[in-house]
């Protein structure tokens, strides 16, 4: 429970921090919430809800152990990321650091979450539904999945400098990759 928490908080932060003041998007359910934030102004963590509500829903009916290990995930982070919204603007970098330090964060925050078979987002836990069932690490199915949310909003806002979102969803998909590779890590080798 306190891995999941701290998870969460580094999403809330990479998000926050470093995504939002430059209007970038993330990948997954964080990405879905941030464009309809940016359209709309609606708020992310509760978009995040409405958009995990159905995936969900099908992880309660396929893989039940998944449904109640996320759930916490799922519900804490969209919390922290509004609560952490004071933070905004709070540190201010070029783009492409900004990019990919936002990246850094959310991808160790979701990696921790994954890697303890929670989730704090529903394209999360679907990924880790669909790396199960084809037995493909998780990484790459979050990889794919945010390029196409990375694509609509190129396509929806026109604007080249969504292409800096890249760098975030690559770096997510890096550390989502290296933290649900290993099983363990042995300090002591016998």
């Amino acid at each position: 429970m306190i891995t999941i928490g701290l998870a969460a908080v580094l999403i809330g932060i990479g998000i926050n921090v470093f995504i939002l003041p430059f209007q970038l998007l993330e990948g997954g359910v964080f990405g879905i919430g941030l464009l309809i934030n940016y359209l709309w102004g609606f708020k992310i963590g509760m978009t995040i809800i409405c958009v995990n509500l159905p995936i969900y829903l099908l992880a309660f009916k396929i893989e039940r152990s998944y449904f109640f290990n996320s759930l916490y995930g799922t519900l804490f982070t969209p919390i922290m990321i509004d609560l952490l919204l004071p933070l905004k603007g709070m540190i201010e970098l070029p783009i492409l650091i900004s990019a990919c330090v936002g990246g850094v964060f959310i991808g160790t925050g979701t990696g921790l979450m994954l890697r303890y078979r929670s989730s704090p987002g529903g394209i999360d836990l679907l990924a880790l539904l669909l790396s199960k069932h084809f037995s493909v690490n998780a990484g790459f199915f979050i990889f794919f999945i945010d390029s196409l949310i990375l694509t609509s909003g190129l396509l929806i806002f026109k604007d080249r400098m969504m292409i800096y979102s890249l760098f975030t969803v690559m770096s997510v998909a890096f550390l989502v990759t290296v933290l649900t590779s290993f099983r363990s890590i042995n300090a002591y080798p016998k």
